[in-house]
């Protein structure tokens, strides 16, 4: 008889969505509520670093991360810890190289850079990749975990769905980014919560840590040094510090969601600091999710449930164990179905908030510049249903794809997001490239990831390639002889890895480059679009260095003028992102700004750098008219 989730759950899960609301509404209506569209996208610039901070690393760990790490570890190891060293890079390369050119330029929509520093047909080719990939990736996330958990213990998926999608579609609506933060902050706790509880009844079942820690390394999980080199291995050292590290970049570096978060901070130091705290809150997430599925490995020794037949995919692992340990604990199975769907609606708001801006800033705003800021606010609530709608639609559809809808969530992001940071990278670190190069390094980019990708989904790799563990059904109570029959050869315990290879319809580069690991994806779209896009930009006539616009480059905040006097420098509060709309594409010579220690956006009219200073700022990355730039403190 199947297990299923009892009242005592569902009473736990529906507090879940009560107290996220309540959140949402408080924050969202408090003071007034929100007076523009700049305290609706980015609450005002005046927020703290921890709320950000856990808000950053709540917004990826979806429902789908919280099923799929446990998973991910029972069969491969606790190798996956790797990630987080992936993910530390990433922190630093943010801070370092990307968020200081964000914050200065005070954008509110990542997309704006592109149309400053290449032109507008980029920025909307950015922006329409962009809104793509976040509804589809949206969309299977709400719809993922809802076919998990309905597949494991006959949760009603539509219920699930319909009651998820439109809780985070009202709050995010009313409370705008405040809103999502703060419920943001809530979901992080209930995420961490749900893990430790089945950490802690776990360890005791199995009879302690040392019981635990002895029994996974006497069957290989605890595997962290591996240095294999071969790219088809899924998780080795190697994948997750070059590829991981990418994955994360183009997610924390440069996608919109997450910066549009750490432009909210009233300092650009505060903004730092809410990476790290961000980096924190992943690394719990991660190690605590992997430290449960290395206690499901050893709960589930001698009888996995995936041969024996219990279950028919990985992440479906991790729902059932807490169904099977929590079965004598009416209520607390409701905690681990609350830890799931916070996942959801944390990466659920943060889209839809994300979005709406995205729409606002590059779509709506440019075509009727005059729109007040009473009607801005009523466009960005009902582009926030719109989208939530669209979503919930999205969701709906993924009921079609049958059991490929989580390969597909990493398909959509790895593909498309991959060859944008490639992009921005180019403008910010490569003064050469010009908009027919960046063209051309997307198009490169997305073809070649996407050709990997649609590979390897047609002519899936074998789990010999890829690393996967052994695991036994030998100690169940009832042969598992059957079970191979229902799950097919893909999940027969001694399903023989060569047997793809015999096929004779099987090409060549299906057991190389489309068996590389996904994690490679990102890199592949990346690194072909830099590529592809210099080389275009040196063949087509490269920019000129004295056409940009002051700011664009990393380099430029290496330096600035030295000799301005205090009263010549305005400096923008709240409304700090007027400043990228000043810096008009039309005009040779732009407005300059400069980096104070207070980490504010601080603008220079022309007329008065013309008057007032002996030195001015340079478009190269080094001195001009042989004044001397001194160092930014970023």
């Amino acid at each position: 008889m199947r297990a299923t989730f009892g009242a005592w759950d569902y009473a736990v899960f529906a507090l879940m969505l009560l107290v996220s609301t309540g959140i949402g509404l408080w924050v969202g209506l408090a003071r007034g509520g929100q007076r523009s569209a700049e305290d609706f996208f980015t609450g005002g610039r005046s927020l703290a670093a921890l709320p950000v901070g856990l808000s950053l690393a709540a917004s990826f760990m979806s429902a789908v991360q919280v099923l799929g790490v446990p998973s991910e570890a029972y069969r491969y190891g606790l190798k996956f810890l790797w990630m987080c060293l992936g993910q530390l890079l990433n922190s630093l390369l943010t801070a370092t190289f990307y968020l200081p050119i964000f914050y200065r330029l005070g954008l509110t929509s990542t997309y704006q850079y592109l149309e400053l520093r290449f032109s507008r047909a980029v920025r909307l080719c950015g922006t329409v990749q962009y809104l793509v990939a976040t509804v589809l990736y949206t969309g299977i996330v709400i719809y993922a975990p809802a076919l998990i958990l309905n597949q494991v213990s006959g949760l009603d998926i539509w219920a699930s769905l319909l009651s998820t999608g439109a809780i985070c579609t009202f709050y995010t609506t009313v409370g705008g980014m405040k809103a999502v933060i703060w419920t943001d902050v809530f979901q992080v706790v209930v995420m961490l919560a749900g893990f430790w509880v089945v950490l802690a009844r776990g360890i005791m079942i199995v009879g302690g840590p040392r019981q635990v820690l002895q029994l996974a390394q006497n069957h290989s999980r605890i595997n962290l040094m591996d240095f294999d080199l071969d790219p088809r291995s899924r998780y080795t050292f190697w994948t997750f510090v070059v590829g991981g590290t990418i994955v994360w970049l183009s997610m924390y570096g440069v996608n919109q969601a997450q910066v549009q978060r750490y432009v909210a901070c009233r300092t650009e130091k505060q903004a730092k600091l809410a990476l790290l705290i961000n980096q924190l809150g992943l690394f719990l997430i991660v190690f605590s999710a992997a430290a449960c599925g290395i206690v499901m490995f050893t709960l589930y020794l001698d009888c996995d449930p995936l041969l024996k037949g219990r279950i028919s995919a990985p992440d479906q692992y991790m729902p059932l164990l807490v169904l099977d340990i929590f079965e004598d604990l009416p209520g607390v199975p409701g905690l681990f179905l609350a830890c799931a769907y916070s996942g959801t609606l944390s990466t659920a708001s943060t889209s839809i908030n994300a979005m709406a801006a995205v729409t606002v800033e590059d779509l709506i705003k440019p075509r009727l510049p005059s729109l007040s800021s009473r009607r801005l606010i009523i466009i960005s609530k009902g582009l926030s249903i719109i989208y939530g709608s669209a979503c919930l639609i999205v969701a709906a559809l993924s009921s079609l794809l049958g059991g490929g809808v989580l390969q597909g969530s990493f398909t959509v992001m790895g593909v498309l997001s991959g060859p944008l940071l490639g992009a921005f990278t180019l403008g910010m670190f490569l003064p050469a490239c010009n908009t027919w190069g960046v063209f051309s390094g997307i198009a490169a980019g997305l073809a070649l990831s996407l050709w990997v990708a649609v590979g390897s989904t047609l002519y899936p790799p074998s789990e010999q390639s890829m690393g996967v563990l052994p695991s036994s059904a030998t100690g169940c109570a009832e042969s598992s002889a059957n079970a191979s029959g229902l799950l097919g050869p893909l999940f027969a315990p001694n399903a023989s890895s060569e047997a793809p290879r015999m096929d004779p319809g099987r090409p060549t580069l299906a057991d190389s480059f489309y068996a590389i690991s996904y994690l490679y994806y990102g890199a592949l779209g990346t690194l072909s679009t830099i590529l592809c896009g210099a080389l275009v930009s040196y063949l087509t006539g490269p920019t000129k260095r004295n056409e940009l616009t002051p700011g664009l480059l990393w380099c430029n905040l290496m330096q600035q003028t030295a000799s301005v006097t205090p009263k010549e420098v305005a400096t923008l509060d709240d409304s700090l992102v007027k400043g990228a709309e000043e810096l008009s594409l039309r005009a040779k010579r732009p407005p300059d700004f400069l980096s104070t220690d207070d980490d504010h956006l601080l603008f220079l009219r022309q007329k008065e750098v013309n008057e007032a200073s002996s030195g001015s700022w340079t478009t190269g990355c080094g001195r001009e008219d042989g004044h001397d730039l001194q160092e930014t403190d970023l």
